[in-house]
């Protein structure tokens, strides 16, 4: 069993960033940042932090993409913005098939969304600084069990929404 936080557009925020990394340490095995940070990877507030680079991501030398694997589990790692997320998830998709991935987390539309296609979770955090079509700046926990995938949905006060947990079977 492991634990990943993913988080999102965070667009230049600090100290959200630390609080919410020091807040789960102890927790997560893995945290994920998929972009739009606008912070220097040296920068100690996204330090922790897998980071890919997003639109807005003008300084430091960000991975346009990354994959990883935790709990036997293969995750693709995208902002999002050079696949055309904001009108469809097929650019992403097919990426997603080609490099094996299990779990797709992005960013980019600052829209919280988590759906299983063909068998892949993709998962869009939303934004902890600018939601869209939610009022709650929210980033996410993984439990990666052995036979199911148990989202929950915070904001970045720290309060679980509860009703916005999700059980994925991959």
């Amino acid at each position: 069993m492991s634990k990943v936080l993913i988080v999102s557009d965070s667009h230049g925020l600090t100290k959200e960033l630390e609080i919410i990394r020091e807040r789960h340490l102890n927790e997560v095995d893995l945290m994920i940042h998929c972009g739009d940070s606008q912070l220097m990877p040296t920068d100690k507030a996204i330090t922790g932090y897998l980071s890919v680079l997003g639109n807005c991501d003008f300084m430091g030398e960000y991975p346009l993409e990354t994959t990883t694997e935790i709990a036997g589990r293969k995750f693709f790692i995208t902002h999002g913005h050079r696949y055309s997320v904001k009108s469809t998830l097929m650019n992403l998709k097919l990426k997603a098939e080609e490099v094996h991935a299990d779990i797709v987390c992005f960013g980019h539309s600052h829209i919280l969304g988590a759906e299983v296609v063909s068998g892949r979770l993709y998962l869009n955090p939303g934004s902890i600084r600018l939601p869209r079509e939610r009022f709650e700046k929210t980033y996410v926990i993984l439990d990666l069990q052995s036979d199911k995938i148990i989202m929950s949905v915070f904001e970045s006060s720290g309060r679980e929404i509860t009703q916005l947990a999700r059980e994925f079977v991959l």
